[in-house]
């Protein structure tokens, strides 16, 4: 028996340590706001103990719908140090989705922002259960029962609540979709989201120096990973109101940033702007992208701007990473690297063989950061679960890959995105590779669309670049040229837009739903 008994420090416990020797150092910025450790540690203590005044128990759910502020990192994590469960949710969702949601996670209190807070007032009747209401910056006109966050905060004492938290304990639920079907709400406990940072902070080289910009909105996971990294390691988070190129350069610039996680679509839109040569860079020293693949035209412009500061990550917030070091990245470029400290992974064919290195099928994945399961999904967790051979379960991602004899993972396409073309498979990412080296191609998805021949036959959406008169028939003949006998496009059509999640994502299913026809597909 060990003579002393320490269990590891979660994350409030962290965050109370970090107050403790790090106090005056500050913790978080926002234009002209600035807290220190100290401040933080008070505010998060204050929102913690004004819960459980109110009555929101250990493991009740609280839901955020919240525009990026202080205030909300300030929530996110007094609410867990309450013992309560964090629910942070995509603004951008629709209100049924946003009712779905809150019926499913069973929220005992919701806080939101500006017009977020008119959106839950049309959805009350259908909210029983919700019986806390806290808003920041919340429009007048509001249905009673409403309290200003910030004089609500205030009221509560700045010391730490007499709270217990065990690892196995939800931290967060994230939804991973709310536009279709049912939700699917991701549980992560306090250890595995504090293993979430340890792994990420040493993969992405955080330390106690870093400045960390935050462009993203503070429900996705992307922003989690960078706050999370951040505050463990004693750094500074920069929190930006949303993202737009030449402020995003500035801040950069301004506040020193050294560490930022952004999507390619957010990368495209820095590299194109005049301030990207202008601005002064050499404070960066990780830059991570992710969310969905990066063209490697994209890579090579950052890398030559910003030398090899770049970490490619492949994730998904279920608790799967590899991410590619920038050591790697002249040698790889088009791999999205190996996993992190703590994850493992395998490749497997249709029939859940594992396959070896240079063919490509699903991957899956176990570790220490995987999810603890979907939310009240028994059938969720079934479909994404593989068996290996010795019984031990892993996570289907649906993603298709392939390793390299060394090890290195290639991102090949989502699984549900692939085109069956008389009877062969085809991965729309290799399509859109090519056609992205044609100098009129701004953006692109290819898509599979109904084909009497030959079943499916892919059609590609492309957004020319301004300014461009581009030549639809041209452009195909061109990519089919340079395309595989089966991987030939029916045609090309024009768009202003394609559409995305807010993370940058193309939405492919609303692609298909438009296009379930098209008269040249065969």
């Amino acid at each position: 028996m060990a003579w002393f008994n320490a269990d590891a420090p979660l994350l409030p416990e962290v965050l109370t340590r970090q107050a403790r020797w790090h106090g005056k150092r500050t913790a978080l910025v926002m234009d002209d706001q600035r807290r220190s450790w100290q401040q933080f540690d008070a505010a998060t203590n204050r929102v913690a103990q004004a819960l459980i005044a109110a009555g929101v128990t250990h493991g009740s759910a609280v839901v955020l719908l919240m525009a990026n502020s202080l205030e909300m990192v300030e929530a996110i994590f007094g609410v867990l140090r309450a013992g309560a469960v964090v629910v942070p949710l995509n603004t951008s969702v629709p209100d049924p989705a946003l009712q779905s949601m809150t019926l499913d996670c069973g929220a005992a209190a919701v806080i939101a922002s500006g017009d977020h807070c008119a959106r839950f007032d049309g959805l009350r009747t259908a909210l029983p259960k919700v019986g806390l209401w806290l808003s920041v910056d919340a429009a007048p006109g509001l249905m009673a029962g409403w309290q200003d966050f910030g004089a609500w905060r205030d009221s509560a004492p700045a010391t730490a609540p007499n709270v217990q938290i065990a690892d196995d304990d939800v931290c967060n639920i994230i939804y991973s979709s709310g536009t279709t079907g049912l939700p699917k709400g991701i549980v992560h406990t306090h250890r595995r989201r504090l293993d979430w940072a340890y792994d990420l902070a040493l993969a992405l080289r955080y330390h106690s120096g870093c400045v960390t910009l935050c462009t993203l909105g503070l429900y996705s996971n992307i922003s989690w990973v960078s706050m999370l990294c951040t505050l463990l390691t004693g750094g500074r988070v920069v929190v930006a109101h949303g993202f737009d190129a030449a402020e995003t350069l500035a801040l950069i610039e301004r506040e020193r940033v050294t560490h930022s996680s952004v999507v390619p679509l957010q990368l495209q839109r820095l590299i194109d702007s005049p301030q990207w040569q202008q601005r002064d860079l050499s404070s960066l020293e990780s830059v991570m992208c992710c969310g969905s693949p990066l063209p490697l035209a994209i890579k090579q412009r950052v890398v030559e701007r910003i030398g090899p500061r770049l970490i490619e990550l492949y994730g998904l917030t279920e608790g799967v990473v590899t991410t590619l070091a920038p050591e790697d990245i002249a040698s790889k470029l088009a791999s999205v690297g190996k996993p992190v400290q703590g994850t493992d992974l395998r490749i497997i064919d249709e029939q859940g063989q594992e396959l070896p290195a240079g063919q490509s099928g699903e991957i899956v994945s176990r570790g220490r950061i995987l999810m603890n399961g979907y939310h009240g999904r028994d059938d969720a967790n079934a479909e994404s679960t593989w068996v290996d051979a010795q019984g031990q379960k892993w996570l289907r991602t649906g993603d298709i890959g392939r390793l390299d004899e060394d090890g290195f993972l290639y991102v090949v396409d989502r699984a549900k995105d692939m085109i069956i073309s008389g009877g062969q498979n085809i991965y729309p990412a290799d399509i859109e590779a090519v056609l992205l080296t044609h100098p009129q191609v701004a953006e692109v998805a290819v898509i599979g669309v109904a084909s009497a021949r030959w079943g499916e036959s892919p059609l590609a959406l492309v957004v020319p670049r301004s300014g461009d008169t581009a030549d639809a028939d041209a452009l195909r003949n061109w990519a089919n040229e340079r395309l595989g006998r089966q991987q030939r496009l029916c045609g090309v059509m024009f768009r202003e837009s394609l559409p995305r999640n807010p993370n940058g994502k193309i939405l492919k299913r609303e692609l298909r739903r438009e296009y379930v026809y098209f008269e040249g597909a065969g």
